[in-house]
């Protein structure tokens, strides 16, 4: 297939529209950088997902995120007065999680209409200032050209940049480089390589009836095979149906991730019945139901710092929630230092 390589030279260019790289762009953009962000995905956001099944709503992967640093509750509190996201509660209790709870005490944020409409809005605010945001685009290769980088997609469009940063898991990310022919110093590529993640299986059940999770509709078993349920209505995003998030534990999801769906279904809602409220008979009938697999859903072996920065090449930052710290809120202060190093170098 023939290359498009298009003439503009961006500042910045950045694989992965999810939160890393979303607040790695706010960053920039916000300096007058020509900033280009590339998703695979249909809308931007990654694990920031929400999805409607049926009449009603279900976020299906990430279900709240912390703010426990500093610079992140700066954030959040600008989020809050705009009555974007919303304190869904604090701490966890006996497995479940319940307002008020005897736990860490750290705040759970979840987001107004889903945890989507989050990056969403991070996206519209880029694209005012002038960041350009494709999404639907799969990125093939990345690779040096003299002192730029051309990330080409697999429809053979290409782009040019003078840094890059990759926010994809560490395996996809080498696997970019390397069709690209970048060659990793050897510390720096066993470093990315020691990086690892379980998958996730997730199930959106519409049900007739309603649940009786705990308060405020969401229990955390970790050493059940499904270790997360939700109530969406309750959470407040699905006003119309109720709709319940399940996740199998690491382990488990590892075990059947290539299952079909016609297998899955069934072991989902066998966990779901205990919690179906009693009703006449044949309400608690599932209405509904699709499972979405996350192949790289948490981290387990973290890089020790929130980005990587190889030396010899053009400037490159690899980051996300495999580094230093895990799910939303390390993926987006990993966003944000790789915007303030970036930075420090551009100068």
């Amino acid at each position: 297939m023939k290359q498009t390589v298009t003439s503009r030279v961006y500042d910045v260019m950045i694989i992965g529209a999810g939160i890393c790289g979303l607040m790695a762009a706010g960053q920039l953009v916000d300096t007058g950088a020509s900033v280009l962000l590339l998703d695979k995905g249909r809308g931007v956001g990654g694990r920031l997902a929400t999805r409607r099944i049926g009449t009603g709503r279900a976020d299906h992967g990430a279900q709240f995120f912390t703010a426990r640093a500093a610079r992140l509750q700066q954030f959040v509190a600008g989020w809050l007065e705009q009555n974007l996201v919303f304190r869904w509660s604090s701490g966890w209790s006996d497995g479940s999680l319940a307002a008020g709870a005897v736990g860490d005490g750290h705040p759970r944020y979840a987001v107004q209409s889903g945890m989507n409409a989050l990056p969403k809005r991070l996206a519209a605010e880029h694209g005012t200032k002038g960041a350009e945001i494709l999404t639907g685009v799969r990125v093939a290769s990345a690779a040096q050209l003299e002192q730029k980088w051309v990330v080409t997609a697999d429809d053979g469009r290409a782009w040019q940049g003078r840094s890059l940063i990759l926010t994809p898991p560490a395996p996809q990310s080498l696997t970019l480089l390397g069709t690209g022919g970048v060659e990793l110093p050897p510390s720096e590529r066993q470093a990315l390589e020691a990086i690892t993640y379980a998958p996730c299986l997730c199930a959106m059940l519409m049900v007739d009836g309603s649940v009786w999770l705990p308060a405020p509709g969401a229990v955390q078993r970790p050493y059940d095979q499904i270790s997360w349920i939700a109530d969406n209505q309750r959470k407040g995003i699905s006003p119309a149906a109720t709709v319940l998030t399940l996740h199998g534990s690491p382990d488990w999801s590892a075990a059947h991730y290539d299952d079909a769906d016609s297998a899955l279904i069934p072991a989902f809602a066998a966990a779901l019945e205990p919690w179906l409220e009693p009703k006449q008979p044949g309400s608690g009938s599932l209405l509904a139901a699709e499972v979405k697999r996350w192949r790289y859903a948490l981290p387990t072996v973290l890089h020790p710092e929130p980005y990587l920065h190889p030396a010899g090449l053009p400037p490159l930052y690899l980051g996300g929630d495999g580094f230093a710290s895990p799910r939303v809120e390390g993926a987006a202060l990993s966003g944000l230092a790789i915007a303030d190093a970036l930075l420090a170098e551009l100068a």
